[in-house]
């Protein structure tokens, strides 16, 4: 959805806000925070940067408005992190630009996130520090969408981990930058054509894409509020918000739902086809061997995370039921099956020239057939356990 260019930011707002501006797509992301900075009186950008880390042991923090920067500072590594250090020096820098709304001297803290860091996790910290989130934006030169989408590379080799330890990849992190956020902050680029606008649409169709160069709308749309818990819900495997189906300009979504469990065997052997078919797929699913477990479905770059996302309400005790989020109920209550419950498989492909039939053929081929289905739990139970590797059990 769009945002009408003449569109202005709240009248009236909390005295102090944070907006969280990420994306990988760092030009983009710094286009965006330097509109926000023009469009806001009183803001001023909060950026630590990361990329010093492994050269000098400190992270280098940098405050700004408009008119150039105001402060430099820096942050010691926290256990070899940087990540880690963002972390403990973000909520203080913040609270002390907090200090200064009440005199009017800053109204908005415009937090530009390095480039691999998560919107998710630093979001969660500010949350949970008490301050008022404004809103969660990432930045997107709709050009460079599908190559970032297509880079299976490990972040530390493309010079972007966060920690040593870090075994991200850069298209697993960008889908998550990505999805997580409301708001798109899109750049006008010459070198985009309909298909990335269409690949963009089809991937986070409920986000509101905001051109870079209307910064009114952006601030209004970045000012909008955001909720925390909503948005984790939003993207867990047992209630994620996922694509419809759609085609257009050569990109199409394709959803495929069943209720019938997965043969563990056969869909592992399949694994590396149905990785490969799409540039971007996710969704939840179960396996006949182990039928209360709802299991995530995450892939991008031709790599593929699968994880446990814990039980599915149906294999849960009514008294349970209490204890779950309300939009985990309300996701199971759509997918409830008079025999089934909630179990159901539930993945959605996303690319350019997606073959519909035959990943639709594929998928079907590896749940059970009509034999094993008749033949029941208990010798389900002894199919082989393929995927006890995958999921480290």
């Amino acid at each position: 959805m769009s945002v009408p260019p003449g569109a202005s930011p709240p009248a009236s707002s909390p005295p102090f806000s944070v907006v969280l501006v990420g994306g990988l797509h760092s030009d983009a992301r710094r286009a965006a925070v330097d509109r926000l900075l023009a469009a806001v009186p009183g803001s001023v950008a909060l950026h630590h940067d990361l990329s010093t880390a492994p050269r000098t042991g400190t992270v280098t923090r940098t405050v700004r408005d408009a008119g150039g920067p105001l402060s430099t500072g820096e942050t010691p590594l926290v256990n070899d992190c940087a990540c880690c250090a963002l972390r403990e020096d973000l909520v203080p820098e913040l609270e002390r630009l907090a200090d200064g709304a009440p005199a009017g001297r800053t109204r908005l803290a415009v937090v530009e996130l390095w480039d691999s860091v998560e919107p998710k996790a630093m979001a969660e910290v500010v949350a949970a520090a008490g301050l008022r989130i404004g809103g969660v934006v990432t930045a997107v030169d709709p050009a460079l969408l599908l190559p970032y989408l297509g880079n299976g590379d490990d972040l530390a080799d493309a010079g972007l981990a966060a920690a040593a330890t870090d075994q991200r990849t850069v298209a697993d992190t960008w889908a998550r930058q990505l999805e997580y956020a409301p708001v798109l902050a899109v750049v006008d680029s010459p070198e985009a054509d309909d298909e990335d606008r269409a690949l963009l649409a089809q991937l986070h169709p409920t986000a509101l894409r905001v051109p870079v160069d209307e910064p009114g709308a952006l601030a209004a749309a970045a000012l909008a509020g955001f909720d925390v818990e909503a948005a984790a819900a939003a993207q867990h495997p047992s209630c994620a918000r996922l694509p419809q189906e759609a085609d257009e300009h050569g990109v199409a979504t394709f959803v495929w739902r069943h209720h019938r469990p997965f043969h563990p065997g056969r869909l592992y052997a399949a694994l590396e086809d149905l990785t490969c078919a799409a540039a971007r797929s996710r969704g939840r699913f179960y396996l006949a061997d182990r039928p209360d477990t709802l299991l995530g479905w995450d892939a991008a770059g031709g790599a593929l995370c699968v994880e446990s996302a814990g039980p599915w309400l149906a294999s849960l005790p009514d008294a349970a039921w209490e204890m779950v989020p309300p939009m985990r109920r309300a996701a199971a209550a759509l997918d409830w099956h008079p025999e089934h419950g909630d179990r159901c498989q539930h993945l959605v492909f996303t690319s350019p020239g997606l073959d519909r039939e035959g990943l639709a053929e594929l998928l079907d081929s590896c749940l059970l057939t009509d034999a094993e289905y008749a033949a029941g739990r208990d010798a389900w139970k002894r199919l082989p356990s393929d995927f006890d590797t995958l999921l480290e059990v």
